[in-house]
């Protein structure tokens, strides 16, 4: 423990508090901004609630072998979502010789994974996120919002309705629906998406060892590819083209943001 000296600015061992000495009353804020003239705007959702959407909470409870997955994307897309914020120390006073946090900013919640992962969680009511975190903000935000947030930390999925951890979101919203919304366009599983399925014609159609192919929904969203192949292919062959049909694939942007994994089945 440290004792007050006569150098020591807050001899009474208090930890100084960062507005000492500001007088609102003054007719400004702490920069010294006059209040006089500012317009306080809404965040777009004054009247609400902080109940979830009726429809996507019955989605979300629906069992996953019942669920349309089209349908709920579409629900969240629509519904409001709320983002949690909370308080992280930009600055910190240690004059006291207790360290204090003296300037904090508001930052959003990011969460990675132990496979490195990255997800921004949200959440469809207040209780849900309290249920969470009671000491987070709440921030209404419309779905896009949410999902533009995501696409601009990196992270490559959203949770709805975390549980106190340790367990699983009510649904994890995978890539190409984080993609689809932050876009504002209509998400559809890769195997019956028309970008995908021209892609896909494109990428195999000056293959001749290809004769066919079929798109089929994988395991987790994954699009499977099923080649029909001319016999007689080295297994060296088959890698090679395997390899250049993916690549064609990847090497375009809005096809990559439609698919959340890629595989193969050969014939």
């Amino acid at each position: 423990m440290t004792h007050p000296t006569s150098e020591d600015p807050h001899p009474s061992g208090e930890a100084r508090h960062r507005f000492t000495g500001h007088e609102p009353a003054a007719g400004h804020d702490t920069a010294g901004v006059p209040w006089a003239g500012r317009t306080l705007t809404g965040t777009g959702f004054d009247a609400d609630t902080g109940a979830a959407d009726a429809r996507l909470a019955h989605l979300l409870v629906t069992p996953a072998a019942e669920r349309d997955e089209q349908e709920l994307v579409a629900a969240v897309a629509e519904a409001r979502l709320i983002v949690p914020v909370v308080a992280v120390p930009s600055e910190i006073d240690d004059s006291s010789g207790i360290p204090v946090d003296a300037v904090s900013d508001m930052a959003s919640v990011t969460l990675v994974a132990p496979d490195g992962q990255r997800a921004l969680p949200a959440f469809t009511s207040t209780a849900a996120l309290a249920a969470w975190n009671a000491e987070a903000r709440p921030v209404p935000v419309s779905a896009q919002r949410a999902a533009l947030a995501a696409v601009q930390e990196g992270c490559e999925v959203i949770p709805l309705d975390l549980p106190a951890p340790p367990g699983p979101a009510a649904y994890t919203l995978r890539p190409s629906m984080v993609w689809a919304l932050a876009m504002g366009r209509v998400w559809s599983p890769a195997h019956q998406d028309p970008k995908v399925v021209a892609a896909v014609a494109a990428a195999v159609a000056d293959e001749p060892a290809v004769v066919g192919h079929e798109l089929a929904d994988g395991e987790g969203g994954q699009l499977e590819v099923r080649l029909r192949l001319t016999p007689g292919l080295t297994q060296s062959q088959v890698q090679s083209l395997v390899a250049v049909i993916g690549e064609r694939l990847a090497d375009d942007q809005d096809t990559r943001t439609r698919i959340d994994a890629l595989g193969f089945r050969l014939r």
